[in-house]
């Protein structure tokens, strides 16, 4: 029997049916949405976007199995019903929750069994408190819920430093690849989500955690869609077929850069990998990774001096022959797409900032 609906449950049942059908309109858009909306010329990785769609189709399903609970007036069956529902999350949505933060690391292809196997005692426990139909066992998974939340940021922490040290070592272009912002935002969500478990907060809880899970859908569709893949598409050909076997001194290492990327400018082009630049000289990523190492550098370093010397040399030869320009046009000549990353680069460099910089060489 349902009984009478007060207005403070009717407001909280309209925020989980925004919610489901938000969920729902964003997991077909994933799953059949071939072009991207939000930033057209970005490719996002095809597993990190299948993964979401799919915690998208979680959630909308999870607010209808825990929708009887809000209008159930039998204790018994209420506590079913909370129980059925957090099962089915433990089977689930936190699961799926866990490997799209793996999938958005991309520096390994990282295996995603652990996030279910990490379930199984919670999952274990809600069996026995539903066969049990009581509450018994609420406390050790609330426990044991609160060292996984912290135990997975902690982990998080140190795998996003390892794939931001990645990066610098493989890629020059950094834009639409770091994710150290995206796990701000994730570890304040595990947090509210470890006060929520705790069974801290009343009606008004209810209401936060559903309008985070609004913010969260719409937070995960833009990460999603502005996430390059890392993969390689277009890589460049080999020096003189000489392919990626050929094991070079350090100084040859660094004759070849000097004579196949730096006076071929081919610093200039956007989105160039380590590996790309091991092909255009003839040796292997390894060996161009451990010429960067031994140098005390790292390849996004390397680059971008390069670039930031031609950005200074432009300059020169813009107020040399007084040509009319920008910092922003010279940046973009240079090989930057983002005057904010040329920007942090150069004050890394020169110690100043592009304006300071530009007013004494004047």
């Amino acid at each position: 029997m349902f009984g009478p609906i007060s207005l403070e449950i009717l407001l909280l049942l309209m925020l989980y049916a925004a919610g489901t059908a938000v969920a729902a309109v964003a997991c077909i858009y994933l799953l059949f949405r071939r072009a991207n909306a939000f930033a057209p010329d970005i490719t996002p990785p095809a597993r990190l976007r299948r993964w979401t769609a799919a915690f998208f189709a979680i959630m909308s399903l999870g607010h209808l199995w825990y929708l009887p609970a809000a209008v159930l007036t039998s204790p018994d069956a209420i506590m079913l019903s909370m129980l059925i529902g957090g099962l089915l999350d433990c089977l689930t949505t936190i699961p799926v929750a866990i490997i799209i933060l793996f999938c958005m690391l991309q520096d390994r292809r990282r295996p995603l069994w652990p996030a279910f196997a990490i379930m199984a005692p919670t999952v274990a426990l809600m069996l026995i408190s539903i066969v049990n139909r009581n509450y018994s066992m609420v406390s050790m998974i609330r426990f044991y819920m609160l060292f996984l939340g912290f135990a997975l940021v902690i982990y998080m922490m140190f795998a996003v430093r390892q794939y931001g040290r990645w990066l610098r070592d493989n890629y020059a272009d950094l834009e639409h690849k770091e994710v150290w912002q995206s796990f701000l935002v994730l570890a304040a969500i595990l947090l509210m989500f470890g006060i929520y478990v705790s069974g801290f907060g009343g009606m008004a809880y209810e209401y936060i955690v559903q309008v985070c899970g609004l913010f969260l859908i719409f937070y995960l569709l833009w990460r999603v869609e502005t996430l390059q893949t890392l993969e390689q598409t277009t890589p460049l050909p080999d020096r003189e077929g000489l392919g990626e076997s050929l094991p070079l001194s350090l100084d040859e290492i660094g004759q070849l850069l000097q004579q196949h990327c730096v006076s071929t400018q081919l610093y200039l082009q956007h989105d160039l990998s380590v590996a790309d630049l091991a092909r255009a000289i003839g040796t292997n990523r390894s060996y161009l990774s451990q010429y960067f190492s031994r140098k005390n550098t790292t390849y996004n370093t390397y680059i971008n001096n390069l670039r930031i010397d031609h950005f200074v040399n432009l300059y020169r030869e813009a107020t040399t022959a007084q040509r009319s320009f920008t910092a922003q046009q010279l940046a973009s000549d240079s090989g930057y797409r983002s005057y904010s990353t040329f920007s942090l680069a150069f004050k890394q460099r020169m110690g100043q900032t592009v304006t300071a910089w530009m007013r004494e060489s004047f």
